[in-house]
């Protein structure tokens, strides 16, 4: 019996020992998360919930400031920020990080995903944690990968009910090649513009529409800027979070598993936030008088057929084992 108890005294020595070794782990710190996106955009969902989980799990010795609506710059400025150490991390759309690894690319191809459960099966499995890899010895841990949705076509000229409509219309694109690649092919006039941008460049007639997710479009107050909406699902955007390395390595494990748990399980809730708010945005829209249209599947079939050019072309450039590798993961699931 002695001999039982003095094992189980032990035990809870070593317990309090591994919990007090923890706490003096954790060094008291503020970390700097940027986005684009302004209040109501996916991303500001889920960089509250993470700042939220984080205080929590550090016992509030770990702050996260976040600076929202582009106030640290474009996206371009904050990866080399996150480079540098100057800033901590950020939440921006996986494509544009094709500009540090080009294998990233792969996720602006269009009509890549046929669904949510195919996007998400795939981010959270080996091969998307082999994607954020690449990232790595170009001074960026990818933390997780949050969303924005599917994307969507909206102009201030015409209604959009067959592909030939899209034809001559100046569309603001994400800054990358493959966006423009697109755009071209459709016959529209791609404009690369950062996402700050884009509102004035609409309101002032410089461009004639853009394309983004129901919830994106709702949060930016689109509707008073651009008259007509198609649906046409056309690409699916993972959001990267993105931690600095030179900070990273300076961090105790304690406080880079705080930091990894709370990116992960922000992550259920950003994805189950934006989703839930698709229907409610899209009547918003509708209410606020957007005319929303969708392409009739003859229509779409020729859409998709616009875009093989485009994902041949840069198929080579991400790499024929990056495209190898998401393919067979797709076929294993369908």
């Amino acid at each position: 019996m002695k001999r039982l108890i003095l094992k189980t005294l032990v035990a809870a020595l070593a317990v309090t020992a591994v919990g007090f070794a923890s706490a003096q782990d954790i060094k008291a710190r503020t970390l700097k998360f940027a986005t684009q996106g302004a209040k109501g955009h996916p991303s500001v969902f889920g960089m509250e919930k993470f700042a939220e989980l984080v205080t929590a799990k550090s016992g509030g010795k770990i702050k996260v400031n976040l600076f929202i609506s582009g106030v640290l710059g474009s996206d371009q400025s904050n990866i080399s920020s996150i480079q540098g150490g100057t800033l901590d991390m950020a939440v921006m759309n996986t494509g544009i990080l094709a500009s540090v690894a080009k294998e990233l690319a792969i996720f602006d191809f269009p009509f890549l995903f046929a669904n949510e459960k195919e996007s998400d099966a795939l981010v959270e499995g080996p091969v998307g944690q082999k994607l954020h890899g690449y990232l790595q010895p170009k001074g960026l841990v990818g933390l997780s990968y949050w969303e924005l949705g599917y994307r969507h076509i909206t102009n201030s000229k015409r209604p959009l009910t067959k592909v030939e409509d899209i034809e001559g219309l100046k569309l603001r694109v994400i800054p990358n090649p493959i966006n423009v690649a697109w755009v071209k092919a459709l016959g529209a006039n791609p404009t690369p513009l950062p996402f700050p941008e884009l509102y004035a460049a609409l309101e002032q007639k410089a461009i004639d529409g853009q394309e983004n997710p129901v919830s994106v479009i709702a949060s930016s107050k689109f509707w008073e800027v651009q008259k007509h909406m198609a649906l046409t699902n056309h690409q699916y955007n993972p959001q990267s979070v993105i931690f600095s390395k030179k900070i990273w390595d300076t961090l105790s494990a304690a406080e880079k598993k705080i930091i990894s748990d709370a990116a992960h399980e922000a992550t259920k809730f950003q994805r189950q936030q934006t989703r839930a708010a698709v229907g409610v945005n899209l009547d918003l829209l509708k209410k606020s008088g957007m005319n929303v249209t969708e392409l009739p599947p003859a229509e779409m079939a020729k859409l998709r057929e616009k875009m093989k050019p485009v994902i041949a072309q840069f198929s080579a450039s991400v790499g024929q084992g990056t495209l190898n590798e998401v393919t067979a993961e797709l076929a294993k699931m369908r």
